[in-house]
């Protein structure tokens, strides 16, 4: 029986942080935390468990950037399905046991539609073969995130469909314009909401860009424009960059002290991105239990 995300989200989900932070110092400097999943996936998979202790109801796979586009960068792009695939296996070998569930992510190819740079059908051919790989490995759902442009993001969901029919989530980064509800390129949550209800998406959120404090309004916002499950990933806080490192400077109380009020505003899905921890994820999972009454 295929897994139904929407009835899933009935009850308000804890996701987990990133896997970045959580590599950092493997491989070499400046290297690809995807790489990891075929280099060492034994550490992989303990960043997976770690949020699985913490009390993730659904952890994502290591994949941000394992399609053709992104792996490109470290001479990788051929390695796209094998890299997605093993993500994938990874994060389901991580759940084993649990009631966790393992959501199949990849992100932007950095590239912008609107130019014409690139052949659609190239992008849609890259985040199709992801997607197949990551379904081939197991995942419950695939989650598109941290896009930038609504144009590439509807190419994803096609391609997605495409590939396969698993439930999907549509997130992108609102930082931007006059009171930090937009995407880089100027669109809006109802632009997403929009866009990702016509093309048949099973939920829509915000990710990176900004901390948890923002992302109220953005889930306001999806929640006003859609009756799709909302998915929010904030940052800890805005980076900094401290004796040449980059780092984020929310902690893990601080960064849960938000979630009553994120799912007083229609969050469905609550995690961290950039900076956020295990023990983010346990505070996040301590203030949902906590209760709070929509």
């Amino acid at each position: 029986m295929a897994f139904d995300l929407r009835e899933y989200a009935a009850t308000v989900r804890v996701t987990d942080g990133v896997y970045g932070t959580e590599l950092q110092g493997r491989g070499p400097a400046g290297g690809c935390p995807e790489l990891l999943n075929a280099d060492d996936p034994a550490a992989v998979e303990a960043v997976a468990r770690s949020y699985v202790r913490a009390g993730a109801d659904v952890i994502l796979t290591n994949s941000l950037s394992a399609h053709r586009f992104g792996l490109a960068l470290h001479g990788a792009a051929d390695r796209a399905a094998e890299i997605a695939r093993a993500a994938a296996e990874i994060a389901v070998r991580a759940v084993a046991g649990t009631d966790t569930k393992v959501f199949g992510s990849f992100g932007s190819t950095g590239r912008i539609v609107m130019t014409g740079d690139t052949p659609q059908a190239d992008l849609a051919a890259a985040f199709a073969e992801t997607a197949s790989a990551l379904a081939a490995g197991g995942v419950e759902a695939i989650v598109l995130e941290t896009f930038n442009e609504l144009a590439e993001a509807e190419i994803a969901l096609r391609a997605v469909r495409d590939a396969c029919d698993l439930p999907v989530v549509v997130s992108m980064a609102f930082a931007f314009g006059p009171d930090g509800t937009a995407t880089m390129m100027g669109e809006s949550p109802a632009d997403l909401a929009k866009m990702a209800e016509a093309g048949g998406a099973d939920a829509v959120g915000a990710n990176c860009g900004v901390g948890p404090k923002q992302y109220v309004r953005v889930a306001e916002l999806l929640k006003e424009a859609t009756g799709l499950p909302v998915w929010i990933k904030p940052n800890a806080g805005m980076p900094a960059v401290v004796e040449g490192r980059t780092t984020f400077p929310m902690g893990p109380a601080e960064f849960a002290s938000f979630v009553p009020t994120l799912i007083e505003a229609g969050a469905d899905f609550i995690g961290g991105c950039c900076g956020t921890t295990p023990d983010h994820i346990r505070s996040v999972r301590a203030a949902v239990d906590g209760g709070q009454p929509r």
